[in-house]
């Protein structure tokens, strides 16, 4: 089996997991894009391709529980291992784009659409892919998260308040809680990540900042050391309290 280090990007097709792709890729991590649009996903491979990265398309919707099947039986066939984890893809609802505060207005529908992309299929898919990380000599899962989610940060300020988002990403960071702690005794290290306030179809035009800098924090995470941290949520340097 291959030497070379495998990662598995999701919603890798644009945005925040389009970057984290090209700069894993640049470090000589072979990259794995995940995006649940075929055509997409292949264009987004292929202008990494072009910039002479190890990159390619992988079918992937986190709500699809045989795409997530799939790409565990694709990856133990051609790579034997995962060594990165990103748990990228994420949405938020339209509905939640009209209101400051959603907990009285969201739909049941649109509640468990959220919760289904942000915290049931990065779940379901780490779960798959979990022994296969284990195979890892270092392995590294990371979560994409969002300051929104922290309580912490909801209790402390009158701002923007979708519910369904913050409540699923408040989640996501308790499964980062979670499995780091189940696999403290291992060589694995899960956080979760904070990528700023970025530029993409989710930040909308006015955030500060660009992918480049959305993706830092999550490339550091993924590209830890040994003696790195586990079980803690980040911004670039910074730990942000749950």
């Amino acid at each position: 089996m291959l030497s070379k280090q495998i990662a598995l990007v999701t919603g890798a097709n644009k945005g925040i997991g389009f970057e984290v792709s090209r700069q894993l890729a640049q470090k000589g991590i072979k990259v794995l894009m995940g995006a649940r649009n075929e055509k997409n996903g292949l264009d987004a491979a292929i202008k990494l391709q072009e910039e002479n990265l190890d990159v390619e398309f992988i079918l992937l919707d986190v709500t699809n529980s045989e795409h997530i099947k799939n790409a565990r039986e694709y990856i133990e066939q051609h790579f034997g291992k995962l060594d990165i984890l990103i748990n990228n893809a994420g949405m938020i609802s339209s509905e939640e784009k009209i209101t400051n505060n959603s907990v009285e207005t969201i739909s049941q529908k649109a509640l468990r659409q959220t919760f289904d992309v942000n915290f049931f299929g990065a779940v379901e898919l780490t779960h798959e892919l979990l022994p296969l990380i284990k195979k890892s000599n270092a392995g590294r899962i990371v979560n994409v998260s969002s300051i929104m989610g922290s309580l912490a940060y909801q209790s402390a300020t009158d701002g923007y308040k979708p519910f369904a988002y913050n409540s699923s990403k408040a989640a996501l960071n308790q499964f980062t809680i979670h499995l780091a702690a189940a696999l403290k005794n291992t060589s694995i290290k899960v956080n979760s990540a904070h990528p700023g306030w970025v530029k993409t179809d989710m930040g909308g035009p006015d955030a500060p900042m660009n992918t480049k800098e959305g993706a830092k924090t999550i490339v550091r995470l993924a590209t830890l050391d040994t003696d790195g941290p586990t079980g803690k949520f980040f911004h670039l340097d910074n730990e942000i309290a749950w």
